[in-house]
């Protein structure tokens, strides 16, 4: 079972946390958590194992972290014993591809302005621990349905707003 679905940059700072299961019961633990979860990760060259059993703090050695790094982002996996460790590196792939299909060279802005959206793909692949789909076409397909119910709705949502900021920073950062 997945436990916990996490993103970081390269300083530490949170981009998505996402529980499927209680892990801690206070925000302070929680955050020990995901900066414990950090610290293993960051300090680890790109030519080891993506793979790390977990402290005490993270459920003993029943729990394994599984990442990846791409670019300036960390994705991590939190999982049971009972989780095929490349099967994980699998679904991070199918993750990030489905991210970079959506927002078309995702980047770091995406996840900050767009959290909504990225909440819904990571919920297309992945519920309540268990992997629901794993074919990047129909978590896509999933996905422009629900955008084109959205503006069939004429909603305004936060995605909506941000969609401005965002291709307003990407413009200037290109410059």
């Amino acid at each position: 079972m997945i436990k916990s679905v996490l993103i970081f940059n390269n300083h530490g700072k949170a981009r998505l946390i996402k529980f499927y299961q209680q892990i801690a019961s206070d925000i302070a633990t929680q955050q020990a958590l995901v900066q414990e979860i950090f610290s293993l990760v960051s300090k680890r060259p790109d030519t080891v194992c993506n793979f790390l059993e977990g402290s005490k703090l993270l459920g003993g050695k029943d729990t394994r972290v599984i990442y990846r790094h791409y670019a300036t982002l960390y994705f991590v996996f939190v999982v049971d014993e009972s989780e095929s460790e490349l099967g994980i590196l699998d679904l991070i792939q199918v993750f990030v591809e489905s991210l970079d299909r959506c927002f078309q060279n995702v980047c770091e802005l995406d996840l900050i302005f767009h959290f909504d959206e990225v909440h819904h793909i990571l919920s297309e692949i992945i519920q309540g621990g268990m992997v629901l789909e794993t074919n990047t076409t129909e978590i896509v397909a999933a996905i422009e349905e629900m955008n084109k119910a959205k503006k069939k709705s004429g909603g305004v949502s936060a995605a909506n707003l941000g969609l401005r900021a965002s291709e307003t920073l990407r413009n200037g950062f290109r410059h």
